[in-house]
């Protein structure tokens, strides 16, 4: 059986990752001044929710509340997939020239050679998605 504990500690968990993706979002465009292209937009409006999302869901004690959460990471992981294959297929760099002002297979960082942003913000979106799972897996037991 699992502690409610437990519940809480992973529901911190993903409530801590979404803020921390939250602040490299806000930190990267405030002040780096990296200008972010319309699908950053788009990512940044399925992440920033979360915050809010979880951090009641974690106050309330109810994952329950948390279930669009778990839609919103979902949605938000794909969207992070395609710009990431925008940025690292060249099959696919044509059309990121179409994306707006700011071409959305720019690369603003290049850690390692892979970690871009977009990968960054993928990650986070797999990990609150997972935990979710892990934490409704839990629940019904």
């Amino acid at each position: 059986m699992t502690s409610d504990k437990s519940l809480e500690n992973l529901m911190l968990i993903i409530w801590t990752i979404a803020l921390l993706a939250t602040g490299g979002s806000l930190y990267y465009s405030e002040v780096m001044g990296f200008v972010p292209c319309e699908l950053c937009w788009v990512q940044r409006i399925f992440m920033y929710p979360l915050i809010v999302i979880y951090g009641v869901a974690l106050w309330k004690k109810n994952i329950q509340i948390a279930l669009p959460g778990l839609f919103l990471s979902g949605i938000g992981f794909l969207v992070s997939t395609y710009h990431y294959l925008l940025q690292k297929l060249p099959l696919l760099r044509e059309t990121g020239d179409t994306c707006g002002l700011i071409p959305c297979h720019t690369q603003y960082v290049n850690y390692l050679g892979f970690i871009t942003i977009p990968f960054q913000a993928g990650i986070a979106f797999l990990s609150i998605f997972v935990l979710h799972l892990l934490i409704l897996n839990l629940v019904k037991r």
